[in-house]
């Protein structure tokens, strides 16, 4: 699995040297951002079903989509979250390049759902995150981050 770290390793060894002094500070701002990449992670997953809900209510609330589609959406936000949740663990988008982005997004083509859907149901986590209720400022910005870096991956 890619984290901030393995990534600047492999890196450096693929180019058959030491990690520079930019790959040293690289991996620091990575370490750095721990504290609240870690506060942001304990949140989601405490209250991940909450947040899938809650972002399926607001999609399929308004009837734009197959109500015979809502469980799957449900269920594959879940995941996508449960992936946001590793990636803030490790550091790294590796979870969700591996296993979420290019494989979820076939599974979503193949059985015909409304990629719009997932989207919308991202970008409404996102907008509703809420700083000091849910989490710091800091666990927010790299909450959001992902969640942004998945809804550019799915446009």
């Amino acid at each position: 699995m890619k984290s901030a770290v393995t990534t600047v390793l492999s890196v450096a060894d693929a180019a058959g040297r030491f990690p520079s002094m930019s790959d040293i500070e690289a991996v620091k701002g990575s370490l750095d951002r721990a504290a609240a990449r870690m506060e942001a992670a304990e949140k989601l997953a405490a209250g991940i079903d909450k947040v899938t809900a809650d972002a399926i209510d607001a999609v399929y609330g308004r009837g734009s989509y197959e109500q015979a589609n809502k469980d799957k959406c449900a269920r594959d936000i879940h995941h996508y979250l449960r992936l946001i949740n590793y990636c803030l663990v490790t550091g790294g988008t590796g979870p969700l390049d591996e296993w979420g982005i290019a494989g979820m997004r076939e599974v979503i083509r193949i059985q015909v759902l409304p990629t719009a859907a997932y989207i919308e149901a991202f970008t409404h986590i996102r907008d509703r995150v809420c700083v000091p209720r849910d989490m710091s400022q800091q666990a927010a910005t790299e909450f959001k981050g992902l969640l942004d870096y998945l809804i550019n991956a799915l446009a």
